[in-house]
């Protein structure tokens, strides 16, 4: 039995497909429009799962939405009849989309599908929390957990604790919008300058350079939290129930100012401000775990909902928490929702068992499409490379040669990541002895903050020598702290120093993934899951004794990540990369055409 899940029409759109049970394929609809975070009908990514799948959508026995629009339509009813006569000018803004396709869904989805295929298979629907709890219980390791679901906000819900046992998924409680975690992080992304749903990133990695100086006016005003981690926002403050921004004048006034304009320098106001906010958050997830695991009495916690992504308060949870363990949904945002509606219908509606298993089902996350050695010369010949071909022993100790010398690299191999976090498939590698390869990346080649980290990947039999964990973490889910003994005591300069220049001060033998409050985003390396990756880590271990590499998304500022082998290779001539490894074939920067790379650093990116 062949089952499609689809997420679409908020923000980051996907396809997954299960076979049995099985999750076949995953996708999200950026990686091939090339328009970040697109919420619009993932056609290509349905088309890739079904290739991957070797089938066409005639062969689907079921399509699963993961959300359900007359309930979100209720709410957001409710939410203006509520405010009235406010809120007018956000009324007038939502209501187009909804009367014209998403009031309507069930007929728009069948109109984009039928272009699909003459036969349409039979449609579901799935509540948004629902799904997300689905994606993060159902593929996860544990035969009982506690499910907690935390993100801005499904169709009523905002947070949500589920029971997971064997193939059932049982709802304990919510809480409902406007009180949401989720919104309230989104509310000081957007009054820190940054863009909500994307910049969220950015206030987790610019928190540990500040104080959490406004924790306590953020208790105070905003937030009224109970010691079991259940809480209610003041609305005064905010003006997404009633406007078209996320706070308000009366927010600008208990912090000080108006938010900062998206081009603005970045001040200690802005680093404390993350800080509290990111301060507010982990207390807000720990409380919640703790009540979990007193009301339910499981052993093990799976997260999934955007605020999962916050791998800061994951890692206090793991440490700090009463669980033995934790799963994280990979793609714990809405693009997850996908797997989870797929997988409610097999679990839930058709009451299939889950089969015991080892590891988790999501396959290191590797689940998009991938390139033939063909396919991938094709490419390259296309677009004119220069290039060598190689067997796999040699690839793998010539890359570890060049990332030993500091060089940068490309890496472009197999199965493309599903979810925001590149894993060794679609991922940018440097050396993290040198302490200058953190501004090298950022600035000249991601093109981005200078303030922000990079993730290291570390071989899996190796991890408990460079950070304070013992589970494995491969999806980047976990933050931990540099071992002590790999630590280096900074100078006395640093309290004069800034953003990068603070950075620059070597705090460990691993300077570039090590943030400046110690800490790392880990992603463990195994050999079953990802081989080559792991041969290649385990080799420049060999070579340097160091079996740590700098793993950061291959793609620049703004842009998804790339997904064909064309759009690595002209990610590769447009930034400062060194070498660009895709498949089996190796390209030098020194050794492409100069004309060539003028041509592709005056195309203009035009996202589909």
């Amino acid at each position: 039995m062949r089952i499609l899940g689809i997420s679409a029409y908020y923000h980051d759109s996907a396809a997954a497909l299960i076979e049995d049970g099985r999750i076949i394929a995953a996708a999200q609809e950026e990686r091939f429009s090339r328009r970040k975070h697109d919420p619009r009908f993932p056609a290509r990514a349905i088309a890739a799962c079904l290739d991957l799948a070797r089938c066409d959508l005639a062969a689907v026995d079921f399509v699963v939405f993961y959300d359900k629009p007359w309930l979100k339509f209720e709410r957001m009813l409710e939410t203006y009849l509520a405010v009235a006569p406010r809120g007018l000018t956000s009324f007038l803004a939502a209501m187009p989309p909804w009367i014209g396709e998403k009031l309507n869904l069930r007929s728009a989805l069948e109109k984009e599908l039928r272009k699909l295929s003459d036969r349409v298979p039979p449609l579901l629907f799935s509540e948004h929390h629902q799904a997300h709890a689905a994606s993060a219980f159902y593929p996860s390791p544990f035969e009982r957990a506690a499910v907690l679901c935390l993100d801005g906000v499904g169709e009523w819900a905002t947070t949500s604790l589920w029971l997971g046992e064997g193939n059932r998924l049982t709802p304990q409680w919510e809480i409902d919008f406007p009180h949401s975690i989720g919104l309230l992080y989104s509310a000081f992304t957007y009054y820190l300058g940054f863009k909500v749903n994307s910049g969220e990133y950015k206030v987790m990695g610019l928190a540990p350079y500040g104080e959490p100086r406004y924790a306590q006016r953020i208790f105070d005003h905003l937030i009224d939290l109970k010691p079991d981690g259940t809480f209610r926002l003041d609305p005064r403050y905010f003006n997404y129930l009633t406007g078209l921004t996320m706070t308000n004048r009366r927010f600008d006034e208990l912090f000080g100012g108006p938010p900062r304009g998206p081009d603005d320098p970045l001040t200690q106001r802005e680093m404390d401000l993350a800080r509290s906010i990111q301060a507010v958050t982990e207390e807000v997830v720990l409380r919640l775990a703790r009540t979990a695991h007193r009301e339910l009495g499981a052993d093990y916690l799976c997260l999934a909902g955007g605020v999962a992504l916050n791998c800061v308060a994951n890692g206090r949870v793991l440490r700090e928490g009463p669980f033995k363990d934790l799963w994280t949904q990979p793609a714990a945002g809405d693009a997850g929702g996908a797997i989870g509606a797929a997988l409610i219908a097999w679990h839930l509606y058709g009451d299939a068992p889950r089969s015991a298993r080892a590891c988790d089902a999501m396959s290191g996350a590797l689940l998009g499409p991938e390139f033939s050695s063909d396919e991938i010369r094709a490419a390259l010949d296309a677009l004119g490379a220069s290039y060598e071909c190689l067997g796999e022993t040699e690839l793998i100790a010539r890359t570890a040669a060049l990332l030993a010398e500091g060089k940068v690299i490309g890496w472009f191999q197999g199965r493309m990541e599903f979810g925001p976090r590149a894993l060794g498939a679609r991922s940018i590698l440097g050396d993290p002895r040198r302490p200058e390869m953190q501004s090298v990346m950022n600035l000249k080649i991601k093109h981005r903050e200078s303030f922000r980290p990079f993730a290291p990947a570390v071989l899996l039999e190796r991890v408990s020598d460079y950070f304070d964990l013992d589970p494995p973490s491969p999806y980047m889910a976990i933050v931990a702290s540099v071992r002590e003994e790999r630590r280096i005591a900074p100078d006395g300069l640093e309290p004069d120093l800034f953003g990068i220049d603070r950075l620059k001060i070597a705090r460990s033998s691993i300077p570039a993934v090590t943030h400046v409050d110690y800490s790392a985003r880990i992603q463990t390396v195994d050999g079953v899951t990802n081989p080559r990756f792991h041969a290649l880590l385990a080799r420049f271990d060999a070579l340097t004794g160091c079996a740590v590499l700098v793993n950061t998304s291959f793609n620049e500022r703004g842009e998804p990540i790339v997904c064909s082998p064309a759009e690595a290779y002209r990610c590769f001539m447009r930034t400062e990369i060194d070498y660009l490894v895709a498949g089996d074939f190796i390209c030098a920067k020194d050794r492409q055409s100069n004309a060539r790379a003028a041509e592709f650093l005056a195309e203009r990116f035009e996202p589909d």
